[in-house]
């Protein structure tokens, strides 16, 4: 019992806490149309016929194929977009449902692949891609029939931390489209994320506590400098015309702090002309069951052909009404001992120490064959702990993959989720019990003066060392019951 509070009373105060704050700000929907409004007439998706090229856009130092798609017999002077990928490797064909609609109400656009020579899990320089961005679109000012001048990029979620940089950089860039845009760092949003996932799958507490301990650290390995990297100095410096876009269902996403936030970066540049529209029921893709929202690209093509005259009109924020419970916040960082490669070490380390032993005990059984055994009922205990405390983190660990799954797909189960919990915890408890007999019955051994041998000793340390670095371990990840 008292070592089973000691490992929950560490789950209590060894890591950064998680208390996120309740959003207290809102913003009031006007009307639930999504339709741009203004006098302006445009033409309707649907209009033209439409068709596709495909060419290579040089780069500085490399070189990526990309598609035009264009509608066919509609007036000189069109407008122009370019694409910008979200998060993951990307092709030319990617939005081809969206561009296909923007060309057949008269704009023209541009898909290039994502670079990826310079595009890692580890590394990523969103000015850099920026620049690689603006290619594209230098290829789109003079492609024949479109006016340089009504030339703009659409950034869809990671996309939306670098169209801001190609806007402030490039102050000729006509208008700004962000479609699903985490706005806050991405650290910020991953913790937003993991936690709105947790607690609509009905987590236990100690599981949302790992949030900062995990999200907070550094990365083994180093790099994801690109986790904290702040989009607002851009965006305070754009003064394009602004289209912000959110499926009020994406649970990954501020989808309520974030375009406030734009709305107060585009403030500090002296620019009001966003607008903001919500569609109920679409997902982070802007989808529903599988299909673009009915009315999104509409409302696209609208907004960009009717500009300048759509970059103010009413309706400014229209559609579904977004929920957002807590706030994107910067995280706490672990202490010393639970951040970057202390992680992986403290968790290797405890296995090694746990394997080590007991395969040092097999070989020199094969080779030397001793007649002396570890004496019964410490070879059993022993045994029993180390097969005990993998388990424990084995189904940790295929807890933690299910989970993912069920919030990925937003699906729920009371009885995985609770159930597989509780279920952890009981091994665990279980686990420190039988750590418990087996050290009590090491100690026993030696008072009655029965030697273990060398190898048997190594054995015996490093089974009990490993297995108590492993249930520390367990202890800072809220395996254990906590105590507040």
């Amino acid at each position: 019992m008292l070592a089973v509070l000691l490992f929950g009373f560490i789950g209590t105060v060894a890591g950064p806490g998680w208390n996120p704050h309740p959003l207290d700000e809102a913003l009031v929907v006007q009307s639930p149309d999504v339709r741009i409004g203004g006098d302006v007439a445009t033409t309707p998706v649907g209009t033209y016929e439409t068709q596709t090229h495909t060419l290579t856009v040089e780069l500085d130092g490399a070189e990526v194929r990309a598609t035009i798609h264009e509608p066919v017999g509609a007036p000189e002077g069109r407008p122009g977009i370019v694409f910008m990928h979200g998060a993951g490797t990307a092709t030319h064909d990617n939005f081809w449902e969206m561009t296909e609609a923007l060309a057949s109400a008269g704009v023209v656009s541009l898909v290039p692949d994502k670079r990826l020579d310079n595009y890692t899990v580890r590394y990523r320089d969103y000015p850099a891609m920026a620049q690689d961005y603006l290619h594209s679109w230098e290829v789109l000012t003079s492609w024949p029939g479109v006016d340089p001048g009504r030339v703009g990029v659409y950034g869809e979620s990671e996309g939306a931390f670098i169209a801001p940089v190609a806007a402030a950089e490039n102050p000729d860039v006509a208008f700004v489209v962000l479609v699903s845009a985490p706005v806050v760092p991405a650290r910020e949003q991953f913790a937003l994320a993991t936690d709105t996932y947790l607690r609509n799958l009905g987590a236990p507490e100690q599981l949302l506590r790992a949030v900062p301990r995990l999200l907070g650290s550094e990365v083994p390995g180093g790099g994801f400098v690109y986790a904290d990297f702040d989009v607002s100095p851009y965006q305070q410096r754009m003064h394009q015309p602004v289209l912000m876009v959110y499926g009020t269902e994406d649970a990954s996403m501020p989808i309520v702090q974030g375009p406030a936030t734009v709305i107060e970066d585009l403030a500090v540049a002296g620019n009001d002309a966003y607008t903001l529209r919500y569609f109920e029921g679409a997902n982070h893709g802007i989808r529903i069951d599988g299909r673009l929202a009915p009315g999104f690209p509409d409302a696209v093509a609208r907004w960009v052909l009717g500009l300048p005259e759509t970059a103010g009109a009413e309706p400014r924020i229209a559609g579904g009404q977004p929920e957002q419970r807590f706030r994107a916040e910067p995280l706490d960082s672990p202490r010393w001992y639970a951040s970057g490669d202390m992680i992986v070490l403290t968790l290797v380390g405890g296995v090694v120490l746990l394997v080590l032993g007991p395969a040092l005990w097999v070989i020199s059984r094969v080779v030397r064959r001793p007649s002396e055994r570890l004496p019964s009922p410490l070879a059993r205990a022993s045994a029993a702990l180390a097969m005990s405390v993998l388990a424990v983190w084995v189904l940790f660990v295929s807890y933690l993959l299910v989970v993912a799954d069920l919030a990925l797909n937003y699906e729920q189960s009371p009885l995985v989720v609770q159930g597989g919990w509780l279920g952890i915890q009981v091994v665990a408890v279980g686990a420190t019990a039988v750590g418990v007999w087996s050290a009590s019955s090491w100690l026993r051994v030696r008072r009655a003066g029965v030697r273990t041998g060398t190898v048997g000793t190594i054995t015996l340390v490093g089974v009990h060392l490993g297995a108590l670095v492993l249930m520390l371990a367990a202890g800072y990840w809220g395996i254990f019951p906590t105590l507040g």
